[in-house]
């Protein structure tokens, strides 16, 4: 064997060294269920057998539609074993959605919990669907994965309103595993708690990371401040993870139990989401600093989660920090980097990068054009940090989810109805932003609700719309070439 292949390492083989090294130490919790690192691998082996019988081969897909649980992981490191990809779908998602992203992965079978099991088969097609809590087999399977072989996929929403899928890979993942331990301070032992759901890099990514560096894991089945404050309770916390959404159901429920937490090393995550005070009060009620984040899920935390805001220190400046791992650039139009101070596209390049898109090659020529992933995230680089100035590909965060403008407003503009139509972010004291339609109308008899209703044919709840603005059509802000100017009509709503 060569130097060069002695180097290499995966996920799975990683975790299986933790299962060697402490084999009696928690591993995956999730309501009454509990597995040790040697019971998790032992049944991530018996599904990877399963997967073998069925004969799955290294490179294929698995699509899994279910809600977050034990089993969930075991697939995903089943998969990790054999170098299979296993996509994870938003069963959110309205029917035709979901089967367009089934169906743009090709996978090789459907795995499916009880309460998806009805969706999983309307979407999959000609694709054989299994019962996610119905796997396992005897025999042994050997180690196959190599470390640039795709290990998830996760789906981001496109410009264009149709989701891409991004493909994670071994070494993208053992790479932010790592950053984020040394921007943070993770310590080996320090768990995660899994309750975002297991589609989104929040309820995915972390549990395989802390996995293997040796932590435990506590799966929830949706945000529930009560579970929260029991792992709390019971375990350190690397990250508490929380999106705006989360945070004051948390703080409300933290007041009323007084709970005696472990430790958290860090809390929240994009600071610019969130008011202030409340930066403040959950940080003073955990003891941790607030993680003042930008990543992706094509890059992990990285760019731009070096930073932490101390305990109750929030201030008006939440210029960002570099990751670890992590190489920059602010870029222009001419691309060419710009003056500090300037405004330019952040070009990021490092280990912690996705491996593209799956079946999207003209995306991925221009989104690597000149050997590094460009964000769409416009910042300035200024003496207290990495101001954010804006978004180059507009970008809604709702709750924890993306939301791109383009999706709704397809709906929007092939109604007769609608002259011109354009969709903003709102800010919200909740969701941390809501899009807002902004519509002129070809027909006055157009009403907010029937616009609703169009919305609500067609898009999942969390995309709709949250209130509907008419305008008319001179009243839209354009540029010289006719462009509505998106900045400029959120001064509208």
């Amino acid at each position: 064997m060569s130097a060069e292949e002695a180097s290499r390492t995966t996920v799975y083989a990683l975790i299986a060294m933790r299962a060697r090294v402490t084999p009696d130490a928690p591993a995956l919790e999730c309501g009454g269920r509990r597995l040790t690192f040697a019971q998790t691998v032992e049944a991530a082996d018996r599904i990877a057998a399963d997967f073998t019988a069925r004969g799955l081969t290294r490179g294929d897909r698995i699509a899994v539609i279910s809600e977050n649980r034990i089993d969930y992981t075991l697939v995903q490191l089943a998969g990790a074993k054999l170098g299979l990809i296993v996509a994870c779908q938003n069963w959110r998602l309205l029917p035709a959605d979901l089967a367009y992203c089934v169906a743009l992965i090709d996978p090789a079978l459907v795995i499916a919990s009880e309460r998806h099991m009805a969706l999983a088969t309307e979407v999959a097609g000609n694709v054989p669907v299994a019962p996610i809590n119905g796997l396992g087999a005897s025999g042994a399977t050997p180690c196959a994965a190599e470390p640039e072989d795709g290990l998830f996929i996760i789906y981001t929403s496109g410009t264009t309103g149709r989701p891409k899928a991004a493909v994670i890979s071994h070494r993208a993942q053992i790479a932010r595993m790592s950053a984020l331990r040394l921007d943070m301070g993770i310590l080996p032992g320090d768990g995660y708690i899994s309750w975002a759901p297991m589609f989104h890099i929040g309820g995915t990514e972390h549990v395989m990371s802390t996995l293997m560096s040796g932590g435990p894991n506590v799966i929830v089945d949706s945000f529930d401040p009560d579970a929260v404050i029991d792992a709390l309770e019971t375990h350190p916390i690397g990250w508490l993870m929380l999106v705006p959404a989360t945070i004051e159901p948390l703080i409300a429920r933290m007041k009323e139990r007084r709970p005696k937490i472990k430790g958290v090393r860090g809390v929240g995550c994009m600071a610019d989401l969130v008011p202030l005070a409340v930066v403040n009060e959950i940080t003073t009620l955990v003891n941790a600093p607030f993680v003042n984040s930008f990543g992706a899920t094509e890059t992990g935390m990285a760019p731009l989660s070096g930073g932490m805001i101390p305990v109750g220190k929030a201030h008006d400046s939440l210029a960002k920090q570099l990751s670890i791992l992590t190489e920059l650039r602010l870029v222009g139009p001419d691309g060419q980097d710009v003056a500090p101070g300037e405004a330019g596209e952040a070009w990021v390049r490092g280990p912690t990068l996705f491996s593209g898109y799956w079946n999207a090659p003209e995306v991925n020529a221009k989104e690597f054009a000149g050997g590094w992933f460009h964000m769409g995230d416009l910042f300035r680089l200024t003496a207290r940090g990495y101001e954010f100035a804006g978004r180059s590909k507009y970008l809604i965060k709702s709750g924890g989810e993306n939301i791109y403008p383009a999706e709704i407003e397809r709906i929007l503009l092939a109604d007769p109805r609608v002259a011109d139509a354009i969709v903003v972010k709102k800010a919200d004291d909740r969701w941390g932003e809501v899009p807002v339609a902004v519509i002129a109308r070809q027909d006055e008899t157009l009403t907010e609700d029937q616009v609703n209703a169009l919305c609500a044919a067609e898009l999942a709840s969390y995309k709709r719309p949250r209130g509907v603005v008419f305008v008319g059509l001179e009243d839209l802000p354009r540029n010289v070439s006719g462009k509505i100017l998106r900045e400029a009509v959120e001064g509208m709503v």
